[in-house]
């Protein structure tokens, strides 16, 4: 929802209840939204990109990998933007060399790859049958990477779960995935774990339990709302857990890894700082967001907003319990504590204010929180419907995460942003800002305290995007998804981040300005696309010795199909 008014006045604070007494190193209610710091990280930070399976191996079908939910999903009419499907992909699958050759060139520290689960048990189930040739085509992934010294950070569940298990038991409404996925964890950290150290067990699980199980947007499309994504999500809690504990008992002495999990969380920053109300939704808004996994994570137990909201509308629905599942006293114990590092994966922020929503209407997740959200109009909105740029929320999220949790390692799993425009450009020039002011504002949080280790770029490559299909980009390098070789080719971002990463930051101001140029300089209007790539892998596109652009293409098809309207009208 987008205001209908201009926001007189930009609110800077949120004075989040439970932070009061804590934030004693971070000054909430300063207007520093547009400073710039030039500076440098610690020594040691690393600096990576990251994909998943699902988005950029293809190979749905090769050498022995069972189904996926998200096979599944995308083959059903009308799922995806144009029925787009991750069936071929990025054809990440046979390009490991091709693909670390790009890492190289950006000179990451850390490379950020999930590993299918139906690849490697193609049931989902170990005693059915476990999968060789995908196990050896993460071994080889993996090998390649040190090989080349880049640190495999690897994530076990990216969304795509066995859809065997899914038709058989419900997928995560069902509690025997605790014991599944913790038996597929078990034989990645015995396979990998000499040489993996860094282990992400859910990726996103907000998006899993919401868009999975309460509005059906993602695989595997059920629509249980008001429970489904509270049960799911509790289910997956539970899973985490126990993996956790499974590495700690059995792996960790050998092979002395970590073992963590990657929660979302867009912040939420109150409308009218002077309400109460609207101070309360923010933190309702964050706690319903990052809070519902960390906190029982962290804590032991979910947030108290949560359990007070959820049981109460629950209540006034004639229900006996709440909607929201429990732990038990013994479960709390299990839970807490179980994360070596946090993973946090943010992109944008929202103002909230409070909205009540009568429960005669119908429950779901989002009712149960009583807010709105809210965008300033003047936000930068290059991409994704839902992704502005708000770098300061930034920091902001990450001192949350400082005193809610004790100040956790962080490693940052997910940042960028999208493009939805007809014509692509190699000239992302709004993706350089967007790297420029969201790492920035990581750094000041670095000074605040904040423990960041790592900065992970979303993403290496143009992919699947989901829902989306292929009709937004996230990459650093563009993918030519109509060439059946899959191409890629550098954004102007590729050199601003390569300089960062060079850098170790922002040395000074004159530095960091003639980065923007020299990345761009290269992206005239008659080689933004497709011109460094040898005429013989495109063909079927040259017309002349020099390759028009896709916008050139873009142009002259719509003055054809205008000819011909003209012509029939005559």
């Amino acid at each position: 929802m987008m205001l209908s008014h201009r926001v007189g006045r930009v609110c800077h604070v949120l004075v989040l209840v439970l932070c009061l007494s804590a934030a004693e190193d971070f000054d909430w209610s300063a207007n520093n939204h547009d400073s710039f710091y030039y500076g440098t990280f610690p020594n040691g930070f690393s600096w990576g990109a990251g994909g998943s399976a699902y988005q950029t191996e293809g190979a749905w079908d090769k050498d022995g990998k069972g189904l996926s939910i998200w096979d599944v999903f995308t083959h059903k009419k009308g799922k995806t933007f144009l029925n787009d499907t991750g069936d071929s992909s990025c054809d990440g699958y046979y390009k490991i060399k091709d693909d670390i050759l790009l890492m190289k060139e950006l000179n990451l520290n850390h490379y950020r790859f999930s590993i299918s689960w139906p690849r490697i048990m193609p049931t989902g189930i170990k005693s059915d049958h476990v999968n060789e040739k995908g196990l050896k085509y993460y071994d080889v992934l993996i090998d390649e990477l040190l090989e080349n010294r880049i640190t495999p950070i690897v994530t076990l569940y990216h969304w795509d779960l066995p859809q065997v298990l899914q038709e058989k038991y419900g997928g995560w409404q069902n509690i025997s995935m605790i014991n599944y996925f913790n038996d597929f964890a078990n034989l990645c950290f015995e396979r990998y774990g000499d040489r993996v150290k860094y282990w992400i067990t859910f990726n996103n699980p907000w998006s899993v339990a919401v868009e999975g199980y309460e509005t059906g947007e993602h695989a595997p499309g059920l629509k249980l709302r008001g429970t489904g994504a509270y049960r799911a999500a509790h289910h997956i809690i539970k899973a985490h857990a126990k993996v956790w504990h499974t590495y700690d008992s059995q792996w960790r002495s050998k092979q002395k890894g970590m073992v963590g999990i990657s929660l979302y969380g867009d912040w939420g920053e109150p409308v009218d700082i002077t309400n109460q109300k609207d101070i309360e939704a923010a933190e309702r808004y964050v706690q319903f967001y990052i809070g519902w996994f960390a906190t029982p994570i962290f804590h032991g137990d979910y947030p108290h907003v949560m359990k007070d909201f959820i049981g109460r509308k629950s209540t006034q629905q004639g229900l006996g319990t709440s909607r929201l599942p429990s732990f038990s006293s013994q479960e709390k114990s299990y839970i807490k504590g179980t994360c070596d590092f946090l993973g946090v994966g943010h992109f944008t922020t929202r103002y909230v204010t409070q909205k009540s929503f009568p429960s005669n209407r119908g429950n779901t997740y989002f009712s149960d929180r009583d807010i709105a959200e809210l965008v300033d109009p003047r936000w930068p909105d290059p991409g994704s419907e839902w992704l502005y740029s708000v770098p300061w929320g930034f920091r902001r999220m990450l001192n949350f995460i400082k005193t809610q949790y004790g100040n956790p390692m962080i490693f940052i799993t997910e940042n960028g942003v999208s493009e939805k425009i007809m014509c692509t450009e190699l000239c992302d020039v709004w993706r350089i800002q967007y790297y420029k002011d969201y790492i920035n504002e990581m750094l000041k949080a670095i000074r605040d305290g904040v423990n960041v280790k790592g900065y992970t770029a979303w993403s290496l490559l143009d992919k699947f995007e989901w829902d989306e299909g292929y009709s937004e980009r996230f990459g650093l390098f563009y993918v030519d998804f109509k060439n059946k070789n899959k191409p890629r080719y550098p954004k102007a971002s590729v050199q601003f981040y390569k300089r960062i990463i060079n850098s170790n930051g922002f040395p000074n101001q004159r530095e960091v300005e003639n980065w923007k140029s020299k990345a761009t300089e290269t992206c005239s209007t008659s080689n933004q696309l497709l011109a460094a790539d040898p005429l013989t892998s495109h063909m079927e596109m040259v017309t002349e010795v020099v390759v028009p652009t896709v916008c050139t293409l873009c142009i002259l098809i719509s003055a054809v199909f205008l000819m011909i309207l003209l012509r029939k009208r005559n």
